[in-house]
């Protein structure tokens, strides 16, 4: 370059015909490059104006949602090309300033009007944004004619290169080529949008309307329909992002799916793949291909996705070759590589594309721009996988719901199909496919990833790169192994945790019962056993896991090592800091996908068991195909049971596309006349079966009458309720028919619940069955809301009083298992009787069949049926009965002992105040205060809202738990932490030690290998072999000390729930404690020691990343200050809304999976009411909105990588340009090498500290969601008296004093026994009655210590209980609650837990209790096995089994609450004789449900509302007419 530079000027002077014209204007170079500029200029002066305008104009405008998306056609095309062309012209641009410095003086025409085309460029794309946005396709011209003119230019100065022999050897060749076809292709693309939208030269241009899904304002999920470069850098969440800051994210915020991601219409596309294979194979018996089936539904963005990750692969390696390039060019000097033969044409220089990647300079942006394109494109990878798999989830829940809908109930309670295995579909199979799928493109890109960086290792390094890879591609295998033990531990795990579970369900359950016992700690030590076990699983699992993390780390190294070591032994060739370096980053590149590979490997495994439970889950029977496969059944209970109502009636106010039901039942059978035309319901020969072949009802032939009332009766467990599932079709039919009459006027009704139009069936099982939903929904049921018809149905249910408890009235949301309604009192069941069935249904000339214990019904039966062991015994009226089976009559009637008259109806029914129902409120109350903000942190959140200002609350949101943090690292001892944090410092410091004696030796000037050999490689081995044996001892330490963790939380808690008072168990909710041991058990014991893993190692190694590259090269310091700036705002961003949407993913797939659960436990109902349509409805939109948030979830995290990685691109140009263009050229190369190899590796790790921080922040909710039960108080179990001054055989006597007695539930309620005085003396049997609240379980509860007793005393044989230690208090006396309560065990076991009683004893119990027959034929005995809550027996039994374990335990008291609750009036009779005889020398305090039980007592105590109101014997009482006790025995009667 001459010394003395003149001034820039166009076409430069160090020559004098610069502007000369003489061989003709076109020849002249500089004036082509000067034609050239004209586009651009003209571009830009046209451009401008309109654009100002037009933003001006927008900006006024309200913020439009939708026509934003109107693509014109070719839309991406445009911006992929306009993308192309930006780079062409940055490489133009460079090419001129590298070729400029080869003159003597400025060329500005070499790289000006390139610099021009690139502004021309960005403002061509923005502009046609804004016009797609407005939708004003004229303005389009403009551009038009831009393409034109500038592909003119360009084809002018390509055709004078060829002429001038200027070839494909010259760079500046190749890039005027590339221009002309760009630009031609943009001229195509814009002719093609004049084509389709005719909006000029054509006389009617074409109106267009935007998709269907950007019509409707709900939807919110706009990736789909954004620009190109919005959807690659996911612009469009940034509103929603940052917006998080100031209120959460709501899922009003996130609307609803767009139409092609919804639930239903992937559904559909799955069904037709897998139905077209059913009709395609010969063999119609062979199920379909479930993965075929996904392949033909989800193949092609599963491709796409493929194609991308390829992409972002191949250009990965753009990293190391980058590096090889700098460090080699910095290691010689600059000014060497200088041709003095210069190619000039036209007076200028044209440079080869060899040279231009010579400069430093280039490599440096080339590899900023890689680093961009790969991440992108990795992103974009990424994005459609869990696009893919999102939609995948959707269609197979669909998929399994409607196959649950068709399931057969025998499957269900025989156990073929468990709840359980249904929810494991649900909950499990479906996300590991969706998982599946997220990873697969992994399966084919990894293996061409591995394959690629082994030959460019072998390139750099030769033969001794060979056997470090070699070294990874061994231990691959060892990653696989413990991979897959660490799968087959977590299933252990996963049994011992669910095992847990169970036990500590049941003990929450019955907590109650366990507390009267004093049993707590029996079952708290069974669980604790339990757990021992389940951590010593964990214990392996977390061996495993920091093997496999110690793998990650060590291999690497170890590789690193043995390549280094062999190559200084092997070659001549000394190493230069180059190939040192850059085969170092490609180590590095290497070992993700292998360690990913075994990851991706398990996965596929899990997938293919997936998919087998899915595939045999889909082949299981159906309802209704067996009816009339197995019989000579002439009509199918299917299509009678489905003609009634007429499909159409279902699917009012569904809007069409949701209704499936069209193609989905089967077709139905038409149906016969029946015979006889007076029965609503006629079974003749008929024998059923649950399943196993023998039959369960035999012999049955029964007529329902049209518009009568049916009464089926018979004894514990005769098949009463099976008959009614027979007639509804939900049993095998072995053989014989049922017929429903053609329009039956039918009502089934069974125990009280009333449905809505005629010609339907409506069902009420014994076993209420409750949706999570309003009071209100769950009666009206889906019917349309009929203010009086609701008014009516109420009142005759007598519902009001309860309704008006509830703390929100009939909006009130109830539970499935917060059931209040549980038991009927005498006075619900005779209203229920009177006013709802014989009133209400009769009235309306409805058929109802009822099954019923009460006997003292019957005489308003029309038509009786009983029955007797599974077949029907009688049939008739009554009068019928009385005549032909005297015996059977006169049974009936000593049972209701009382004579046949009209019931008398208790006068005061009306009268029932809001005090009454008490418990119901106490429930309720208290479980609303705490479901209003279901959890703690949220309460402290709202109350701190009222008082704040936004900016506060914006602060906390975005603030890091760091209390909590402390909390769980100080619960894992302080010891661990210390070594933790020990060891991973060293650790780090080592591994940035080896990397820096690397630098150093391959810089090392002296060439005699001998010397490299004793000094540089026993230096570099050992400090390889502390590494790996760190990186042992750091993995292992924090899953050592996670676990410590996980043990003492988890001890604490289940120590401090168990013995808290019986009223934090009444208002807290079971779920919300059951929470506590589940969902948040499992992340502290299984998910936060990994997560604190990965973020200690990724922050540390981004820090001394960091550290190094200021080190190398001090400059970087200055760019690192606005580089922290984003990255602490992305961060700060990015973790609210992270966690907004994580919750929301949580809180909309509880009531996902409920819904399901919901659905397979009532089936027989929903099927009954013919509901199915509705319930799938209802699932589409809850899948719907739960993959919704998923989707967005996911989007957030794409948002946050691709600006991390943008940031970490970023990071390796500063470096890079501050390594090149650093004041020194003596910097070591080897350090440059160094720094850029450490900025490569920070681009992979800055997300993960987000991500990680993230997911901390989450996760350690559930540890201070334990911290919160861990302040509970406790119940005061040690009493002031010593356990040894109480005799052995207290109480003896079974005297009880009450004096003064004032009981309350807690110290901010109000009383509920107010000065209750009463002398009970030994032996004695006393009934205690009174409505529903008037404190009479309360006053059993006191017997034990359960309430608070704030004044008086009882006192139990001269001893005050409250001075008594409560395990001795209560374990020395026996109760039988209202609600039977079995544990899962043996019969023993839950007769006698703590192992006391003989064989012996336990049979006379149960002989007293009428079981011993039973329990002896049962497989087992003693030890026979009963399941969870005892549902293998009947209630009936179950009850009678609480009285055997109260017989058990030889208490001198038994109190009985309400024990009669649930039982038929036989079992009822055969009881009260026998507390008559087998306890004659107790005292027995009977809590009556039924007065009559009381009648034969010795004393009678009558409360209301929380006093005594009488006190005498049953007779005097009877006595006196207007006593209150003579009332309620007359209504009783």
């Amino acid at each position: 370059m001459s010394s003395a530079s003149p001034p820039l000027s166009f076409c430069g002077n160090d020559r004098n015909d610069s502007y000369s014209v003489e061989d003709g204007v076109l020849n002249n170079g500089c004036f082509v490059d000067a034609l050239n500029l004209v586009p651009h200029v003209f571009l830009l002066f046209i451009t401008f104006p309109i654009l100002f305008i037009g933003w001006g104009s927008q900006s006024s405008k309200v913020q439009i949602h939708h026509n934003t998306w109107l693509h014109f056609p070719g839309h991406n095309m445009r911006w992929i090309l306009t993308f192309s062309l930006l780079f062409v012209h940055v490489c133009e641009i460079a090419e001129g300033i590298v070729s400029n410095g080869h003159m003597e003086t400025n060329h500005l025409h070499l790289f000006m009007p390139a610099f021009m085309g690139f502004i021309a460029a960005t403002t061509s794309v923005i502009y046609y944004h804004n016009i797609e946005t407005s939708n004003f396709p004229k303005l389009l011209l403009a551009l038009f004619i831009y393409w034109v003119l500038a592909f003119i230019t360009k084809s002018i100065k390509l055709w004078k290169y060829a002429e001038y022999k200027v070839g494909i050897q010259h760079l500046r060749f190749c890039i005027t080529a590339l221009l002309v076809i760009l630009y031609g292709l943009l001229m195509a693309v814009e002719i093609n949008v004049i084509r389709v939208r005719k909006y000029v030269f054509f006389t009617n241009p074409q109106k267009v309307k935007p998709p269907e899904d950007l019509q409707d304002l709900g939807v919110r999920f706009l990736q789909p329909f954004v620009n190109l470069l919005s959807k690659a850098t996911y612009w469009w969440m940034n509103p929603l992002i940052m917006g998080a800051h100031k209120r959460p994210i709501e899922l009003k915020k996130i609307g609803k799916l767009p139409i092609a991601m919804r639930a239903l219409t992937n559904y559909l596309n799955l069904k037709d793949a897998y139905e077209e294979q059913r009709h395609n194979v010969d063999d119609p018996e062979k199920a379909p291909s479930i993965w075929k089936s996904i392949y033909r539904a989800f193949g092609r963005p599963i491709l796409l996705s493929s194609t991308f990750r390829y992409l972002a692969d191949l250009l990965g390696f753009a990293g190391p070759l980058c590096i090889l390039g700098i460090v080699k060019r910095l290691g010689k000097d600059e000014s060497m590589t200088e041709q003095q033969d210069k190619a000039c044409f036209f007076g200028v220089y044209f440079l080869s594309s060899h040279e231009l990647l010579q400069k430093t300079t280039v490599l440096a942006v080339l590899l900023f721009l890689a680093l961009v394109l790969q991440r992108t494109f990795l992103q974009a990878s990424y994005y459609v996988t869990i696009e893919t798999g999102i939609n995948l989830r959707g269609a197979l829940l669909a998929m399994i719901y409607n196959k649950i809908l068709r399931l057969s109930t025998s499957n269900m309670s025989m156990g073929e199909m468990t709840l359980g295995q249904i929810n494991n579909l649900v909950a499990i199979e479906t996300n590991q496919l969706m998982w599946f799928l997220f990873l697969c493109p992994n399966l084919w890109a990894m293996p061409v990833q591995i394959i690629m960086g082994v030959i460019l290792l072998y390139y750099l390094l030769g033969p001794s790169a060979m056997i470090g890879a070699s070294v990874i591609v061994l231990l691959a295998p060892v990653q696989y192994f413990i991979a897959t033990k660490l799968a087959d531990t977590q299933k252990s795990t996963l049994d011992y945790s669910t095992d847990r579970l169970k036990k500590t369900t049941e003990i929450l359950k019955g907590i109650k019962l366990l507390k009267l016992y004093a049993w707590e700690n029996i079952f708290c030590n069974s669980v604790e056993e339990t757990r021992t076990k389940e951590l010593t699983s964990l214990r392996t699992f977390a061996l495993y896991t920091s093997m496999s993390i110690f793998m990650n780390a060590a291999i690497p190294i170890a590789a690193v090592l043995v390549t280094f070591v062999t190559h200084a032994y092997n070659s001549d060739a000394r190493l230069n800091p180059a190939e040192a370096f850059a085969s170092l980053a490609l180590f590095h590149i290497l070992v993700t996908p292998l360690f990913l590979l075994s990851t991706v490997v398990r996965f596929a495994v899990k997938a293919l068991v997936s998919v087998q439970k899915l595939g045999e889950f889909l082949q299981s029977d159906e309802i209704g195909d067996d009816s009339w496969r197995n019989g000579d059944v002439s009509v199918s209970l299917e299509s009678c049971k489905k003609h009634l109502g007429g499909t159409k009636a279902l699917n009012r106010k569904q809007p069409l596309r949701y209704q499936l039901d069209s193609y989905e039942q089967p077709i139905r059978r038409q149906l016969r006349p029946t015979e006889s035309e007076d029965a609503a319901v006629k079974v003749s020969n008929g024998f059923f079966t649950w399943g196993s072949n023998l039959s369960t009802l035999s012999d049955i032939n029964i007529r329902i009458p049209t518009g009568q009332l049916t009464m089926i009766v018979g004894q514990v467990g005769c098949g009463k309720s099976s008959l009614l599932l027979a007639m509804l079709g939900e049993m095998q039919t072995i053989s014989g028919r049922v017929c429903w009459s053609k329009l039956p006027e039918c009502e089934m009704l069974h125990e009280g619940n009333i449905s809505k139009n005629r010609n339907s069936v409506a069902y009420a099982a014994q076993k209420s069955w409750l949706l999570n939903a309003t009071v209100e929904d769950n009666i009206t049921f889906g019917s349309p809301f009929n203010k009086q018809r609701y008014k009516a149905v109420i009142d005759a249910c007598s519902l009001q009083p309860d309704i008006d408890l509830l703390p929100f009235g009939d909006q009130t949301e109830i539970g499935e298992r917060d059931d209040p309604f549980s038991a009927l009192d005498i006075h619900l069941s005779d209203h229920l009787m009177q006013e709802g069935i014989l009133k209400f249904l009769q009235d309306d000339k409805r058929t109802v069949v009822l099954v019923t214990h009460k006997l003292q019904y019957l005489i308003h039966a029309d038509w009786i049926i009983a029955m007797k062991d599974g077949s029907v015994l009688r049939e008739g009226t009554l009068k019928d009965i009385q005549n032909n089976d005297v015996e059977l009559y006169e049974h009936w009637k000593t049972l209701m002992n009382r004579q046949d008259q009209e019931l008398e109806k208790d006068t005061e029914e009306d009268s029932q105040t809001a005090l009454e129902r008490k418990t119901l409120r106490r429930a309720f109350y208290s479980r609303e205060a705490k479901n209003q903000a279901d959890d703690e942190d949220a309460e402290e959140e709202e109350e701190e809202d009222e008082e704040d200002t936004f900016s506060t609350t914006t602060s906390r949101r975005s603030k890091i738990p760091w209390k909590v943090c402390w909390r769980y690292l100080s619960s894992g001892g302080f010891l661990m932490v210390a070594m933790m944090v020990s060891s991973k410092l060293l650790k780090h410091s080592v591994m940035v030690a080896i990397d820096f004696w690397l630098a150093n030796w391959t810089s090392s000037l002296q060439n005699e290998s001998a010397r490299h050999r004793s000094y540089y490689v026993p230096v570099f081995s050992i400090l390889c072999g502390a590494g790996i044996i760190l990186c042992l001892i750091t993995s292992l330490t924090v899953e050592l000390m996670g676990l410590a963790a996980a043990t003492n939380l988890h001890h604490n808690l289940l120590n401090k729930i168990i013995h808290a008072p019986i009223r934090f168990f009444d208002i807290t909710p079971l779920g919300q404690i059951l929470n506590r041991f589940s969902a948040d058990t499992n992340i502290i014991d299984q998910h936060i020691p990994p997560t604190l893993e990965s973020l200690t190692r990724s922050t540390l190694l981004c820090l001394s990343a960091i550290g190094v590259i200021a080190y190398v090269t001090p400059v970087f310091l200055f760019a690192l200050v606005p580089l922290t700036v984003a990255f602490y705002f992305i961060q700060k961003y990015f973790r609210v809304a992270s966690r907004d949407l994580q919750d929301l993913d949580d809180s909309t797939q509880l009531p996902l999976l409920c819904h399901f659960s919901e659905t397979a436990e009532g089936l027989t109902t929903i099927r009954a009411f013919r509901h199915e349509s509705r319930f799938k409805q209802r699932m589409l939109e809850l899948t719907d909105t739960n993959n919704t948030a998923y989707l967005f979830l996911s989007a957030a995290n794409r948002w946050l990588e691709v600006r991390t990685d943008y940031l970490g691109a970023v990071i390796v140009l500063t470096a890079a340009l501050a390594a090149i263009w650093g004041p020194n050229y003596v910097l070591d190369s080897g350090l440059v090498g160094l720094g850029l190899t450490y900025a490569l590796t920070v681009t992979n790790y800055l997300n993960w500290v987000v991500r990680n921080l993230a997911d901390l922040e989450v996760q350690m909710a559930a540890v201070k969601k334990v911290n919160s039960f861990l302040s509970t108080e406790s119940e005061n179990y040690e009493g002031s008296i010593d356990v040894s001054q109480v005799p052995e055989d207290w109480p003896q006597q079974g005297e009880i004093k009450i004096q003064d007695l004032c009981v309350r539930y807690d110290q901010s309620l109000k009383p509920v026994l107010k000065h209750v005085n009463a002398y009970i003396k030994p032996g004695q049997k006393v009934g205690i009655c009174g409505r529903t609240g008037s404190g009479k379980s309360s006053l059993s509860l006191a017997f034990f210590n359960m309430v608070d007793i704030f004044e008086g005393k009882i006192i139990i044989d001269g001893i005050d209980i409250c001075k008594l230690p409560l395990q001795t208090l209560r374990s020395r006396l026996s109760i039988i609650l209202q609600d039977p309560i079995l544990f899962s065990g043996s019969i023993r076991f839950n007769l006698d837990p703590e192992r006391k009683c003989t064989d012996d004893g336990l049979w006379e119990a149960l002989e007293i209790a009428q079981l011993k027959n039973m329990v002896k034929a049962l497989p087992g005995g003693l030890d026979a096995v009963v399941t969870e809550g005892g549902e293998n027996f009947s209630v009936g039994q179950r009850q009678l089994f609480c009285l055997a374990r109260a017989f058990v335990r030889k208490s001198s008291i038994l109190i009985m609450d309400e024990a009669t609750a649930s039982i038929d009036m036989a079992t009822e009779n055969i009881l009260q004789k026998v507390v008559m005889t087998a306890f004659s020398d107790r005292t027995v305090v009977t809590i009556a449900h039924r007065v009559h039980t009381i009648l034969t007592a010795d004393l009678v105590i009558v409360m209301k509302r929380g006093n005594i109101l009488e006190y005498d014997k049953p007779e005097t009482l009877l006595e006196q007419e207007d006593s209150m006790f003579a009332s309620f025995v007359r209504a009783d009667m």
